[in-house]
């Protein structure tokens, strides 16, 4: 399989169980864990290249065995998902995907998914995908694809920022979004989708892996 991206990080919430994720996730070429996502990922058989935190989520039994490629940071402004991405940054890939950022702890959930928009600026590509739909942050005017019946909502990170939208169910022109759930649940109407963007935007859309058929 080839994939969009030139590595996966392993976050520490809900571990995939659907098959897309769980394959880009065996298909890596390149996989940074969070130290507290290392005992899900033995339990897969699946070994990171490395792995990235302040090691309070490693018993010494792990530390030991993979030795060779923990890289503590033990900055607590930062957290573990933060330290694994800006160590894949200094690899100098370009393209990551997200697992296991969501579930388990709502508050860690919603800050996850809030990073994603300065991990935007790191790389060409970020995404983050659960068993359930697709985060992906834009910086600018973009097309994105999708599947009519799809269901989408758009987060909007600043409040003064103006969004139009083509090819979605219920249009968005010239909206400012002042809350996350002004430009949820709604739904993509074809192959894809435009979100036109005003300058210093920060927005995350969702693609949710449901798609809503027609009533016959």
């Amino acid at each position: 399989m080839t994939t969009p991206y030139d590595c996966v990080i392993v976050a520490n919430g809900e571990f995939p169980h659907s098959p897309l994720p769980l394959k880009y996730l065996h298909d890596a070429s390149t996989i940074i864990a969070c130290d507290g996502a290392v005992n899900v990922l033995k339990v897969h058989q699946i070994t990171p290249n490395a792995i990235v935190g302040d090691l309070d989520s490693l018993t010494s039994d792990f530390c030991s065995q993979y030795m060779d490629r923990i890289h503590v940071i033990e900055d607590q402004e930062e957290n573990d998902l933060t330290k694994a991405v800006h160590y894949a940054h200094s690899l100098g890939i370009k393209s990551i995907l997200i697992l296991a950022a969501t579930g388990l702890r709502e508050d860690h959930t919603i800050g996850n998914i809030s990073l994603l928009t300065e991990y935007a600026q790191l790389f060409e590509h970020v995404e983050m995908l659960s068993d359930f739909g697709l985060f992906t942050p834009l910086l600018h005017t973009s097309t994105l694809s999708s599947i009519a019946g799809q269901q989408i909502s758009i987060f909007s990170l600043n409040n003064d920022s103006e969004i139009t939208t083509d090819g979605l169910r219920w249009p968005i022109t010239h909206r400012k979004l002042t809350s996350w759930w002004q430009g949820s649940l709604n739904e993509a109407t074809g192959t894809e989708f435009t979100i036109t963007m005003s300058p210093s935007s920060r927005v995350i859309i969702y693609r949710s892996n449901e798609i809503k058929r027609p009533q016959k």
